[in-house]
């Protein structure tokens, strides 16, 4: 088993071509797992969460929080899987990662968060998701 916010590389080899193909973009580690950062704020964070956290329901899952406009959040969280609120914030969204995941849409989740956290003359430059 992996260490507790151990991100497949798979999913990793995914994400990093859409998060830092946008505009000023940088990736760190965080406090668990992987996050991407546009200047000083974080649009999109990865991580494992362990097998006994209830959402994952006795198996490591990936899940990734990211932004959303104010006015789509509650519809976001409505959705239910692979959809969730996340427990902090006033417009964070999760989505948690399975064969099942539109790839194409988490690049356009990537690129709306990016630019609700962007500066708006960088957030004006990017029009869909790169690549």
């Amino acid at each position: 088993m992996s260490a507790p916010g151990d991100v497949p590389p798979q999913i990793l080899d995914r994400l990093r071509p859409v998060c830092l193909g946008l505009p000023e973009t940088y990736e760190e580690p965080a406090w668990v797992g992987v996050r991407w950062r546009i200047r000083q704020r974080t649009f999109a964070h990865v991580h494992t969460l362990d097998p006994d956290h209830p959402r994952a329901r006795g198996k490591p899952l990936v899940v990734m929080t990211f932004r959303a406009p104010d006015d789509e959040v509650a519809a976001f969280a409505s959705q239910g899987p692979p959809y969730f609120r996340a427990d902090w914030g006033t417009n964070v969204v999760g989505i948690t990662f399975s064969r099942r995941t539109d790839w194409v849409e988490v690049g356009e989740l990537l690129t709306e968060s990016y630019r609700i956290m962007a500066p708006k003359k960088l957030a004006s430059r990017v029009s869909q998701p790169p690549g």
